[in-house]
């Protein structure tokens, strides 16, 4: 081992050491009281659960125990280089599969057990990839793994429910031990989704963000049935179990090639597209209204004095600006309306298939959502309010602009040019 890695061993110990005897220095106590609330409540909820639906093992359910622990850290080890590539890219925390071991756990194990396994996979997690990152905080991991031990516990009710005690007995029960194993999955991913939403502010996140999009959600079914064939080959023929994960570990690949695709066309700060992803959509709409002869509309839009909001309450307010600014944009237009930050302070809009008077409507539309934009940037110990935010805007047309993306760019650029020089805050059509 180097002196460096001594060095950092030491650091770790020191605030592993930390966080163990000083527990009012945890980072939960500086959370707002709603967050306190509801991590006390899943804890105590998840430790009420298990102690009620404790039971005595037998000790094949302990080598049960024992093989899905052996799969889920090797799994997470070797899906360690996949994850450090991945947070390179877009630097969000690790992307957990370890639904694949823990409804494995429902259909096999008893409560106590499947808690014990939900600890170990979580620990490892925490000291081999999460801990790392310092904005993964330590309550959250044990609210996260608070958070699944309820929703293997609400799973484990269903299957008690039905009068089915595991994959096992399901096997015996033909057509109706099939229906009860995917009600069980199903609950298992509605509660897991549910559960989490008492931690979010629900009124300032879209359905979007609180319940994932669509491959999101695919990925966690696609652990689920994982997990199903997990528990049956384990009841069946134990020796397949192995041929679970290789293609786990192609799916986490698969969620990287994903990202590294999104990454090469979004913008870091807003979410938006960045220039290259936009001007690769925009040609391929220009190219569909050249061949339905559709009218087409650009929209460039600037904030106005930008400069002035990072002078007075600093670049991360600026970031905040941009950020709320971008969500006042798409929220004004339609979901298949292209949005791009198009650098700086700069938005780009495409709008296929409207004319000019429904263009220029949309433009009103932004210019006055963002002048009700009211900003909460936090600023040392308190949070400063940033308002009177303002846009100019300047509309191009396809065709009378021009035919090509450039072209329709840089009329709109001329008119945004004029918008800002006869007193901003307006919007103004190229002629």
């Amino acid at each position: 081992m180097s002196m460096e890695d001594n060095g950092s061993t030491a650091r770790s110990a020191v605030r592993i050491r930390d966080v163990l005897v000083t527990p009012r220095d945890w980072t939960l106590w500086r959370q707002r009281p709603r967050l306190i609330a509801y991590c006390l409540l899943v804890e105590s909820v998840a430790l009420i659960g298990t102690i009620l639906l404790a039971r005595s093992p037998s000790p094949s359910e302990f080598a049960l125990l024992g093989v899905l622990a052996v799969l889920g850290v090797v799994q997470a080890e070797l899906g360690r280089q996949v994850e450090r590539v991945r947070r390179r890219v877009n630097g969000t925390p690790h992307i957990n599969m370890t639904s694949v071991w823990t409804f494995a756990g429902v259909l096999l194990l008893p409560p106590v057990l499947v808690t014990a396994l939900v600890a170990v996979l979580y620990a490892h997690l925490t000291v081999r990839s999460w801990y790392r990152l310092h904005r993964v905080p330590a309550f959250r991991t044990v609210v996260n793994g608070s958070v699944v031990v309820l929703t293997c516990y609400a799973a484990h009710l269903v299957l008690t429910a039905l009068g089915v005690s595991g994959m096992a007995d399901a096997l015996g029960r033909g057509w109706a031990g099939v229906g009860a194993i995917l009600l069980t999955g199903l609950v298992y991913f509605v509660v897991n989704a549910v559960v989490i939403l008492g931690a979010l502010n629900l009124s300032s996140h879209s359905v979007r963000e609180l319940f994932g999009g669509w491959g999101d959600n695919l990925v966690e079914l696609a652990t689920l049935c994982l997990g199903t064939l997990t528990a049956l080959a384990m009841a069946t023929l134990p020796a397949l179990v192995l041929l679970v994960v290789p293609p786990l570990l192609i799916l986490h690949r698969g969620v990287l090639v994903k990202q590294l695709e999104v990454a090469a066309t979004r913008d870091e700060k807003t979410g938006l597209f960045n220039t290259v992803g936009w001007h690769t959509l925009a040609t391929t709409e220009l190219a569909r209204a050249e061949r339905t002869r559709q009218p087409t509309g650009v929209l460039m839009v600037d904030l106005d004095h930008f400069k002035r909001v990072n002078d007075t309450y600093g670049h991360l307010a600026g970031d905040a600006a941009l950020k709320a600014v971008a969500e006042a944009i798409s929220g004004a237009v339609r979901a298949y309306d292209s949005v791009g930050r198009f650098g700086g302070e700069e938005f780009v809009v495409l709008l296929p298939g409207i004319g000019e008077a429904a263009v220029v409507a949309v433009a009103e539309r932004i210019r006055q959502a963002v002048a009700g934009l009211v900003v909460q940037v936090p600023t040392g110990d308190r949070q400063r309010t940033v308002t009177g935010l303002s846009v100019s805007i300047g509309v191009a047309m396809y065709p009378a602009a021009g035919t090509v993306v450039d072209r329709l760019l840089h009329a709109a650029d001329t008119a945004l040019y004029e918008a800002k020089h006869t007193g901003r805050n307006r919007v103004l059509t190229w002629r």
